[in-house]
Parts: C-alpha cells; structure tokens; sequence
C-alpha cells in the first residue's frame, strides 16, 4: 500500500509539472521552448562544432616547368619541295630513212651506250656502198694511167718530143684524177656510215622506255617523234623550290654577317615519310627567278644506285644553308598565337610572375624555333604550365621539369 502511493505521488508531480507549464500563457510557452532549442545547439556545437577542420589556405605559385634562354650556333636548314628528274635524258630517233626490220632490246632493261637498239632494212644502203667502193677503184684506176702519162711526157718533154702544153695538160688530168680518188673515197665513207645507222645504237647508258614503233614501221630521219627515250638514273638530280624572299634574307643575313655560308650535304624525304637512305650534293642555283611562282630553283644530285628515285617523284629536301652562330633555341610547345597571329611565350618576370612575351620566330631547327627577337639570355620560359599558368599569376620555376 505505501509502494502504490509512493508512486502515485511521483506521478501526481510530473502531471504537475506539465500541468503548470500548460497552465501558463502562450508566451512564456514559446520563451521556454525557444530557451529550450537553444540549449540543444549549444550542446550540439560543444559537441561537433569544435571538431571541424581548419579553412584550407590561400594557394601558394604554381608549379612550372622552364628552360633558361642561351646563345648557341645552330645550322639553318629547311625543308622544301622538289622533284626528281634524270641525271641523262636522250631520245632515240632514227638517222637514215627504212623499214624497221627488229628490235633489239627489252622495254625498261638497262642498257649500255652503243648497244643495238633497232635494224633498219639495210639493203639499199648496202648497195649504195658497193656502188661508192666501185666507183672508188675506178677513180684509182684512172690515176694509174694519168700518172704513167705524166711519167712518159716528163721525159719526152725534155728532149722537145712533146711540148709543154701536153705535158701540163698530163699533170692535170693526174691532178683530176687524185681529186676524184678523194671524192669517191668521200663517197664511200658516207654510204658506209648510212649503212651503220641501220643498226640504231643507244646513244648513252640508262634505262630505256616503252618502244613506239614496232617491226615493219616506216621511219624518217630526223623526224620529231623518238623511237623510244633512255634516262640516266644513276646518279639523279632532284631539283627544289625554294621562295625568293626565303633566299634573299639568308642571303642579306650572310652579307651582314649573322649568318656563316655552309655546303653542307642535303637530305631527302620521300612520299611515304621514310628518309632515303643516301646524301646528296648541292649542284647549282638558278639565276632566275620564276615570276610565275616568284621561286628559285635549287638543283641536287643524288646517287640512286638501286633506281629506288625514279623521274617525276614528289620529294622533300633537306638543305642546310648556313650556321648562324648566335642563335636562340626554344621548344615548339612553348610557343603559342595571339589573336593577331603573332607568336607569344609566358615567361618568368619579376616576383616570379608570369609575363607574356611576343617574339620573333620566322624558322624551325627539329622541335625547336629559332628566335631572333623578343627574348634575352638568362631569361625563364614557361614550357610546362598547367592549364590555370596565364599571365599575372606567381609561379615557381623548375628548370627539371622543362627538359
């Protein structure tokens, strides 16, 4: 019975409690329960409030990597267009009038010079140098017998048998005689040498094209389409294009001294992208200017012992043409255009902020440009940045990561 009432009583006072709360005026329910959120956030705060992190701080330079400016010789080279064309080109045309009796050799077979090419019918011409070396000993027979005249007046002259006019009479028809012994012998020789031109012979070694006529043709002398063409193709030229304002400012440079002459060797670029294996001379440079396409054509000559280089193929040369001794050097990817084209670079200013820079760069040495402006030894250029490095931002400099 006391237990019953002890806890009755303790509910009689929470009851009591709520009951005087609910008792009192709605604004002191709304203080108390305000007071009581507040007290919840304080506890909340003590408890988490404190545990946080820290505001990470301000971002500090960035990281780039740079390369220090310096002078040093490099050689000027360029690569330019060209083509190839044979070192020895020369057409086969006939030199006597005939019928093609054979041809003697295989279309695109190398062939060496004098070799036979093609026989003409040499029948008529056979006959003419019989005719020729008949009448050749019948002039020589004649001059037997004016000699002998010449001989017997000589004698009968000076014993007054005969007069003088006989005997100068004698000496020119031996004279005569001998004159026409010359001219028969002329005579011979000529058809002789139609009689060898029946066989047409290659005038130079080289590989030899397709023949345009075939056996039983009629053909001309001298007439204007060949019979077939033969290249020399070892060695070859390879002649290049190359801008005449390119050529006068290297030349300029050379006069004022920036730049050092050079004969050093050319190099070659085929059609598929691969480097032909052998190195070519310089041969000659045009005088003229092509006003069409205001060029210059440059010639070299290029061993092809294995006919690998063959006429009318598209190429690329190599040439170096000087070494300019105090030359600036700096990586293509750190080299950007602005809006007007002009090529700019960031570099490393003062306060290790950076800077960007417009600079000269007119050519490429491999994966490099060749500055001639707008930059000075012991200057820093940015040529690892990441994509936040713009201009006015600090940076710190590392030359490890700009190799």
């Amino acid at each position: 019975m006391n237990v019953s009432v002890s806890r009755f009583g303790e509910s009689s006072e929470r009851e009591t409690l709520w009951v005087r709360i609910r008792r009192r005026p709605v604004g002191q329910q709304v203080a108390l329960a305000a007071a009581a959120i507040l007290i919840l956030l304080l506890v909340a705060w003590l408890l988490f409030g404190r545990s946080a992190p820290p505001p990470p701080p301000p971002p500090g330079p960035t990281p780039v990597g740079v390369v220090i400016v310096t002078e040093q010789p490099v050689q000027l080279s360029t690569e330019l267009p060209g083509r190839t064309s044979a070192y020895e080109t020369s057409d086969v045309r006939p030199q006597v009038d005939g019928i093609v009796r054979a041809r003697l050799f295989t279309e695109g077979d190398y062939v060496r010079a004098g070799q036979p090419l093609y026989r003409i019918d040499p029948v008529s011409y056979e006959a003419q140098t019989a005719n020729a070396r008949a009448s050749l000993a019948k002039a020589r027979a004649a001059t037997i017998a004016a000699d002998g005249q010449v001989r017997r007046y000589a004698e009968l002259v000076k014993r007054d048998f005969v007069s003088k006019q006989l005997y100068e009479n004698a000496l020119s028809a031996a004279g005569a005689a001998r004159a026409e012994v010359e001219a028969q012998a002329a005579a011979l020789r000529s058809a002789q040498i139609d009689l060898d031109r029946t066989t047409i012979r290659a005038p130079i070694s080289g590989r030899i094209g397709r023949s345009v006529y075939t056996t039983g043709a009629l053909v001309k002398a001298g007439q204007d389409n060949p019979l077939s063409t033969i290249q020399r193709l070892d060695p070859i030229y390879v002649d290049i294009q190359q801008s005449s304002s390119d050529l006068l400012r290297l030349r300029e440079q050379i006069l004022s001294g920036q730049v050092a002459s050079d004969t050093a060797p050319v190099r070659l670029k085929l059609e598929s992208g691969s480097t032909y294996p052998l190195v070519g001379t310089l041969s000659f440079a045009d005088v003229t200017v092509d006003p069409a396409t205001s060029s210059q054509t440059v010639r070299a000559v290029f061993p092809n012992p294995q006919h690998l280089l063959l006429p009318g193929m598209f190429v690329r040369g190599q040439l170096t043409q000087g070494v300019q001794a105090r030359a600036i050097l700096i990586p293509q990817r750190a080299v950007s255009r602005d809006e007007r084209g002009r090529p700019t670079v960031l570099i490393v200013g003062k306060n290790n902020m950076s800077e960007l820079r417009v600079i000269q760069a007119d050519r490429t040495s491999g994966d490099d440009w060749v500055v001639t402006g707008g930059l000075k030894p012991g200057e820093k250029v940015i040529v690892d940045a990441g994509p936040l490095v713009r201009p006015g931002v600090p940076v710190k400099p590392d030359t490890q990561r700009g190799r």
